[in-house]
């Protein structure tokens, strides 16, 4: 563990469980933790070194989503912070949930919440500090491993949300992942369009009658197939009805 900056008076700590990125961010007014890693012990390390790097006031803790690896640590630094933010759709305790998009003042900068839509859960959201350029996705952008489809993930939706995430992007944004090293524009894009891809491989098998248990099998992914289970599942459970078409039956 242990931050290193990578904008002015924005840290990282990619740690080695998991691969996780935790980001501070310092203003004028004081500061914000975005995500909380998965456990109340190593959150009481990453509070100590936030402590080591500013003793200003914890403003805000931020998730990006609701998974354990990224609000386990709340019960420990949420204590700490005036606030803790997610987007309503999370399932987290917040006291300030948003819809759309919130403003965090620091004083001499502020930084912008949006919710780009569903994707990876169906409470994403990601952090903008547009003085410095910065994103950080959570997890609708993986580094470390393949795009994360879980059973609470939107295959459907995500490279829709991809793309809101790149408007808010320029040619030299720098990217934090929920997982992994920091990545570029051109890195988001060309995920987006792997995602992209898993969605209408979906639609067009779904289209042409090859029921669910068949998919990975018939189907050309863009990423390993073990890790499309959930994408083929929840993707067909969002189908519109009208898009699902009865197996052919042939007869020798």
């Amino acid at each position: 563990m242990g931050f290193t900056e990578i904008a002015d008076r924005v840290w990282v700590d990619r740690q080695e469980w998991l691969d996780l990125n935790i980001v501070l961010i310092a203003g004028d007014a004081g500061l914000v933790l975005v995500d909380t890693t998965g456990s109340a012990r190593t959150a009481r390390q990453l509070r100590d070194e936030v402590r080591r790097i500013s003793p200003a006031p914890l403003r805000a803790v931020v998730n990006t989503h609701d998974h354990w690896d990224h609000v386990g640590g709340n019960g420990v630094l949420a204590g700490e912070a005036a606030e803790v933010i997610s987007h309503e759709n999370a399932k987290v305790p917040a006291t300030a949930a948003f819809s759309s998009a919130k403003v965090i003042d620091l004083g001499d900068r502020t930084l912008e919440l949006v919710h780009p839509g569903r994707g990876h859960t169906g409470g994403d959201l990601v952090v903008r500090v547009p003085d410095v350029d910065t994103l950080i996705a959570g997890d609708l952008v993986e580094e470390s491993a393949p795009p994360a489809y879980g059973p609470d993930s939107y295959p459907l939706e995500w490279a829709q949300s991809l793309d809101v995430v790149l408007s808010l992007t320029t040619a030299g944004t720098q990217v934090v992942p929920g997982h992994g090293a920091r990545v570029d524009r051109d890195f988001v894009e060309e995920q987006r369009s792997g995602i992209g891809i898993v969605a209408e491989t979906i639609r067009d098998l779904a289209g042409r009658g090859v029921p669910a248990d068949h998919a990975l099998a018939t189907g050309t992914w863009p990423f390993p197939r073990e890790s499309l289970t959930d994408a083929i599942a929840r993707g067909w459970s969002h189908l519109p009805r009208g898009s699902l078409r009865l197996p052919l039956v042939t007869k020798n």
